[in-house]
């Protein structure tokens, strides 16, 4: 509770405020009155007492209350447990800090015969597959450079013979009597195609291929069944060619007179066999007219080959088959 004193003052506070509010005029003797008054409340104040207060407040407030030792609290290990526990940390207390804890030992695996024999197995086809990847490669690869080296010749020969334009002393027997003969060269052409880059982008085909033209007609008479016979062989054989049928009252062909150009188209295909390692020669009218397919290995390929080639193609005495039939 407050004193008449402590309240006397507050009330000057208070009118001393109002004043001040109001505008009120304040002497100087009203200034020196409250100056008192507040210098008599601080002598009064018992710092002792307010210290002694503040501190049973904070730890009422505060967490200290919960060591007090008269609180008992339910324990929840198991008292069996709570003993041992105290036990190893009385002795540990005794014999200083406990050394790491060591993991138990692995315990020895028990051998498998039949994974034993599993594991050499893998090992060995793990290896055999190796090797045969490894010659698959090389086998790959020289039938790749065989490839290339034919392209480059048969692209500088096609430049060459598309200039010079040699006459080719070749004769195309057709039928009987009658040959194909006295032709000149007229153009030529050589490409290539390889593999998807997935694939491995390997040249897997060499193309070349050229005309040879007189400018003369061929004229030959067929009768009866031998006039289809006669007209699927030259087509077959890429001549260009005009009919014309004579038929009988029934509309059956009697004969046929066939006019065939001096126009030979000569194709010669080079191609890949990776699976057996070898080029597929596959040629056209090459020799003589028709067809005709040759394998050799890549390692024939070389320039002795490829001269005797060009030989081939002019008409020109060659060992080309010979060097065919080489390993």
């Amino acid at each position: 509770m407050s004193t008449p004193e402590k309240s006397g003052s507050t009330s000057t506070i208070v009118a001393a405020i109002r004043a001040k509010r109001e505008r009120q005029p304040q002497t100087l003797s009203d200034i020196a009155r409250m100056e008192a008054d507040l210098v008599a409340d601080i002598e009064a104040f018992d710092l002792d007492a307010a210290e002694r207060r503040a501190r049973r407040e904070y730890l009422a407030n505060s967490a200290a209350g919960m060591s007090d030792p008269r609180l008992v609290f339910p324990e929840i290990a198991p008292p069996l447990a709570n003993a041992e526990l105290g036990s190893r940390a009385f002795a540990g207390d005794q014999a200083g800090p406990s050394p790491a804890v060591e993991a138990p030992p692995d315990q020895p695996r028990e051998t498998s015969s039949l994974l034993d024999q599993l594991r050499q197995q893998a090992a060995l086809r793990q290896a055999e597959m190796h090797i045969a990847l490894a010659e698959r490669t090389a086998i790959n690869e020289a039938v790749d450079q065989a490839l290339k080296h034919l392209f480059f010749f048969l692209h500088e020969l096609v430049q060459q013979l598309n200039i010079v334009k040699p006459g080719i002393p070749r004769v195309y027997p057709l039928v009987e009597q009658t040959v194909l003969d006295e032709l000149v060269w007229q153009e030529g052409f050589a490409d290539y195609r390889t593999q998807s880059q997935a694939a491995g982008a390997l040249v897997e085909l060499v193309s070349f291929s050229y005309h040879l033209y007189r400018q003369s007609v061929i004229r030959i008479e067929r009768d009866g069944p031998s006039v289809e016979r006669f007209r699927t062989m030259i087509f077959d054989y890429g001549l260009p060619f005009t009919c014309k049928e004579f038929k009988n009252d029934r509309a059956y062909v009697e004969r046929a007179e066939f006019d065939i150009r001096c126009d030979v188209s000569v194709s010669v295909r080079w191609r890949a066999d990776f699976a057996k390692g070898a080029i597929i020669l596959e040629t056209r009218n090459l020799e003589r007219l028709g067809s005709a397919v040759y394998s050799l290995s890549p390692q024939a390929v070389d320039q002795a080959l490829l001269d005797d080639f060009g030989r081939l193609v002019l008409g020109q005495p060659n060992r080309f088959r010979e060097l065919l039939n080489r390993a």
